[in-house]
């Protein structure tokens, strides 16, 4: 039974949840810092705009990595079934989500991706200080774009599932479409906590963060879950 089959539809407004969820739980924590110092640069002029374009350049960004990510589950399956292994790696693929999911809520301790700090690499570091400083909208967009590739749990674990959804497309077009509108609905979703901390400079009203980002573990986890089902029933 293909996405094709069953309707993906439903699954870009789980997508969009999950980032609502995510971006209320994890990126206040790892990527609000980011918001707040972009705001302090600001001195006191408007802010919606700058960081508006800020999280477009974000989110155009994800939808480019969901593209090819859909490209390469469409590929990784055409090259599967001339070996015989699809189910196999349909089932692997859902497992690494439920195992994903599991260490973003906290249960399964497997590395520091899913870490609520904000550890920017050298060339993120570089390009935040020259973008952040420029007057103009295209730079923040331009530092959206570069900050959308900053090492993230959450946008890994989507990132899987956008591949996963371009295994059963039934073209590579259709793949890189799917898992591009995937990931779009994800970005979507992070916007809002990102534009809220924006203006707001005390974060000490999100005192049920963690609780949020369980719940973005849990459709992960379901997610994964469905997935690896899916695989099974395909075995059958």
């Amino acid at each position: 039974m293909s996405f094709t089959e069953t309707g993906t539809l439903p699954f870009f407004g789980t997508f969009f949840i999950t980032g609502l969820s995510v971006g209320f739980g994890h990126c206040i924590g790892m990527c609000g810092p980011i918001a707040v110092s972009l705001s302090l640069k600001l001195q006191g002029r408007p802010v919606f705009w700058p960081h508006f374009f800020y999280n477009m350049g974000r989110v155009v960004t994800y939808a480019l990595l969901g593209a090819l990510m859909g490209y390469s589950g469409s590929f990784t399956a055409t090259a599967a079934r001339m070996a015989g292994l699809q189910q196999g790696i349909l089932i692997f693929s859902g497992v690494v989500i439920i195992l994903m999911g599991l260490s973003m809520g906290g249960w399964l301790p497997i590395g520091k991706i899913f870490a609520d700090t904000c550890a920017c690499p050298g060339l993120f570091s570089r390009g935040f200080q020259r973008f952040s400083t420029h007057p103009s909208l295209l730079a923040y967009f331009s530092l959206g774009l570069l900050l959308g590739l900053l090492p993230c749990g959450p946008v890994y674990t989507a990132l899987i599932a956008a591949a996963r959804s371009g295994m059963e497309a039934e073209t590579h077009l259709s793949g890189v479409l799917w898992g591009m509108g995937m990931m779009l609905a994800f970005g979507i979703g992070t916007v809002p906590a990102m534009l809220l901390v924006a203006r707001l400079a005390g974060m000490g009203w999100l005192s049920h963060r963690q609780v949020i980002s369980r719940i973005s573990a849990i459709l992960m986890i379901l997610m994964g879950g469905y997935f690896t089902a899916n695989g099974f029933l395909w075995w059958r």
